[in-house]
């Protein structure tokens, strides 16, 4: 089985990565039978690097370590990067 490795950059207290976080755990779901995904999630308070990097564009995802959206996360856009991947 693939695996896959997304991160979810954000802070406590952030609405739109509270809505990220929703959209990516609902689209984790329907990949359960076909690939091992994790979501592992940071906070920009936690780290002054990151803080730097994305503080004006949290929340941020990465698949596999490389960023795939800020903001907004879209689902179907998760979905063909998620497929990609696959």
């Amino acid at each position: 089985m693939t695996s896959i490795a997304l991160t979810l950059i954000g802070k406590p207290g952030c609405h739109l990565c509270e809505d990220a976080k929703d959209t990516v755990t609902q689209v984790m779901g329907e990949y359960a039978d076909r690939a091992d995904i994790t979501l592992e999630e940071l906070s920009i308070l936690d780290d002054s690097e990151l803080h730097n990097r994305h503080w004006e564009e949290i929340p941020v995802l990465l698949v596999d370590g490389k960023q795939h959206t800020y903001w907004r996360v879209d689902a179907a856009r998760l979905r063909a990067a998620l497929d990609a991947a696959l």
